[in-house]
């Protein structure tokens, strides 16, 4: 065995050894992590002691992934399947989660050598100044090369491994900011559709009432020709009819703006969308809201704002990581000779392998710094994900109240309704027998609309408090759908 073939085995044995510590003897020096710490109730304040939107069979123990379906309403759940295919918000949100995810790839790819192959020709022209050599010399030479070029830097110190960490919790993150953009848009969806059914009922409304009141309007008429009634009553009864017909109309403006908003929502122009009218006439349905801690795992946002946690923690391996020399293996072979016809040629051969460090000796305390940055930015992930916990608890509890309030408001004002009616009807007939004045008429005809009016706003309500607890609970969504698996064990 010749010296060049010892000297080639010697230095592969040596670059082995250090590939073997780069995967076996590799640190890192990120702190173990943990999910951080919250404070959770073990029930919702609000929901305490009545179970009002609790449901007893197993199936329906947990809202469903299309909770929309909760409703029974075919044209909102015809509506709410075309978020996902064609909002525009979604699908920005999912280029981020790709983008996401290829930066993950990117990292990973650290790990790995790189290969470069780097072929040239150079034509040269040396110097025949003052040479005293064969006049047959020939000073122009062509240079043939074909060089591989290959670097790989051990990750010794966890600096890669915990950036790859770091860019799959941000990978991660992104699939729950995709998850909660997808659930914004099906519960704002749900939202308009809700309020522009609860137009509807006051249109229809105000179709009767309007019916109504010209029928009055009618009557002062022949009664004033006749002289029972005054001019005065006549006025009363025109006034009356034509406030009603102008807030009946002005209903409208409402309702159509309502209908480009969900046009929007599901990524078609308002001229494209057009939702034949029907009077909300639904209750919102039981609503199983679970215990507080399942929320962690329920809500999209949460979910982000853990990992995002998770990647400042992994950042501070990276920071701490350029403590340490970085630690280079290269080699270079391939062919280089003056005639393309000895270009392949054993003896044309070429290489070079090596490793090579390089570590900051000084650096007036800019490393530290930057742990010490990382440290703060991970202080801060951890805050903005108790403060999004907090935040999730606070928005179920008070549409559990909201919910719940407006149970037995809406119970009350029923009564009202129905007492106004009575009302009227006693006016009228008092009216008719000449007892009081027009007036009376007028005014308990005013408090029945406004009361009914209410009930239509009241109903509407409960309905978009119902569409926001689900929401508040995570639409169905859980952190087990985040896709990839946490690297490192976490």
């Amino acid at each position: 065995m010749n010296l060049e073939s010892k000297c080639q085995k010697i230095l592969l044995k040596k670059a082995l050894f250090l590939a073997g510590l780069a995967f076996l003897g590799g640190c890192s020096f990120a702190p173990k992590y943990a999910r951080p710490t919250v404070e959770t109730p073990a029930v919702f304040k609000e929901n305490s002691g009545t179970n009002m939107w609790e449901i007893a069979q197993p199936d329906d123990a947990a809202v469903r992934s299309n909770w929309w379906s909760f409703f029974n309403d075919a044209q909102l759940n015809s509506l709410e399947e075309q978020v996902t295919i064609s909002n525009q918000n979604v699908a920005a949100a999912f280029a981020n989660f790709l983008s996401a995810r290829a930066l993950v790839k990117e990292a990973q790819a650290q790990l790995f050598p790189s290969l470069v192959a780097n072929p040239s020709v150079a034509r040269t022209r040396s110097s025949l100044g003052g040479q005293t050599g064969s006049p047959s010399h020939n000073p122009n030479t062509t240079d043939y090369s074909l060089p591989l070029d290959a670097s790989w830097q051990l990750d010794l110190w966890g600096r890669i491994r915990n950036t790859i960490k770091a860019s799959a919790a941000e990978a991660q993150a992104s699939a729950a900011d995709l998850e909660n953009t997808r659930l914004t848009a099906q519960a704002e969806l749900a939202l308009d559709y809700f309020q522009l059914r609860g137009q509807d009922a006051l249109e229809q409304l105000f179709d009767d009432t309007v019916s109504a009141y010209q029928q009055s309007y009618d009557l002062e008429k022949v009664l004033f020709k006749t002289g029972i009634a005054s001019d005065q009553d006549v006025a009363q009864a025109e006034t009356q009819l034509e406030t009603a017909q102008a807030q009946d109309t002005n209903l409208g403006i409402l309702r159509a703006q309502l209908e480009h908003a969900i046009a929007m929502l599901i990524g078609k122009p308002p001229a494209d969308v057009s939702i034949p009218r029907a009077p909300l006439n639904a209750n919102p349905p039981a609503i199983p809201s679970g215990i507080p801690s399942q929320l962690l795992e329920r809500r999209p946002d949460i979910a982000a704002a853990e990992r995002l946690v998770a990647a400042a923690n992994a950042q501070i391996g990276v920071a701490k990581a350029a403590y340490f020399p970085t630690i280079t293996l290269s080699a270079s072979g391939g062919f280089e000779s003056v005639a393309t016809a000895d270009l392949f040629s054993w003896p044309s051969r070429v290489w070079s392998i090596g490793a090579g460090a390089s570590e900051t000796i000084f650096d007036a305390g800019a490393r530290a710094a930057t742990v010490a940055q990382y440290h703060a930015a991970y202080d801060n992930a951890v805050a903005q994900y108790r403060q999004t916990v907090l935040t999730a608890f606070q928005q179920v509890e008070d549409n559990l109240a909201s919910l719940r309030i407006l149970n037995e408001e809406i119970q009350q004002q029923d009564v009202a309704v129905k007492s106004s009616g009575r009302y009227l009807a006693l006016a009228q007939d008092r009216y008719k027998l000449g007892i009081d004045s027009y007036l009376n008429v007028i005014t308990a005809q005013a408090t029945l609309l406004a009361n009914r009016q209410t009930l239509a706003n009241l109903r509407t309500e409960q309905m978009t408090a119902a569409v926001q607890l689900i929401e508040a609970l995570g639409g169905g969504w859980d952190a087990a759908q985040l896709t990839s698996k946490k690297p490192g064990g976490e």
